[in-house]
């Protein structure tokens, strides 16, 4: 059997160009695959993108998931990081209710988790918070009886710590995939500057 079903962390790097994300959404739209968190960012390697998607799975689905992502002509590399030594952080802004009677509780509760007040208005304030999805699932049940009046989480990031035996062979890869990406942008610009004189000489 596929063992028991829990949230699995991929990390997928990508061509940094238009169309990836909707084609990596939908090769799970059409699986039927729930994403629970998806960010997209640069990294540090020009050409390449970091997509970082948390869903729920079991062993074989893991597998499948993995297994199609490399389908797709615009991935690169493909890591599971769950059971991987790694650091994963999202990011959470949320406005709460908070006047003057209540606005010292609240902001007591936010210095209990380490949550930081970034905006202090008449009859609520903003909190800015950084840390793992259940220190954040935390703090949002404790100022929930406040009122909750707007929230947004930026989704799950994570990088495999610095002593994993994998990062060597990481970079490596990395390194020749930045190669390849470079490739071939020169010779898309080839193929381009190829067709603008085309145009030009049949003009």
């Amino acid at each position: 059997m596929g063992g028991e079903r829990a949230l699995r962390t991929f990390i997928a790097h990508v061509e940094d160009i238009p169309g990836v994300l909707n084609r990596v959404t939908s090769l799970f739209r059409r699986r039927a695959y729930n994403i629970a968190s998806l960010t997209v960012g640069q990294t540090h390697r020009p050409g390449i993108s970091r997509i970082t998607l948390v869903m729920e799975a079991d062993d074989d689905e893991a597998r499948r998931i993995e297994a199609n992502l490399y389908k797709l002509v615009n991935v690169l590399f493909v890591e599971e990081v769950t059971n991987a030594k790694a650091v994963a952080r999202e990011l959470m802004l949320v406005k709460v209710r908070a006047d003057a009677t209540t606005r010292p509780q609240v902001m007591q509760v936010c210095d209990v988790f380490r949550a930081r007040v970034i905006d202090v208005g008449p009859e609520g304030l903003i909190a800015e918070i950084t840390g793992a999805g259940d220190k954040i699932d935390g703090l949002v049940e404790v100022l929930r009886p406040f009122g909750i009046i707007e929230m947004v989480r930026t989704g799950t990031v994570a990088m495999v710590r610095s002593a994993e035996s994998a990062g060597h062979e990481r970079e490596a890869a990395l390194a020749s995939l930045e190669a390849r990406v470079a490739e071939r942008a020169a010779e898309l610009e080839a193929a381009l500057r190829e067709a603008e004189g085309e145009e030009e000489r049949a003009a």
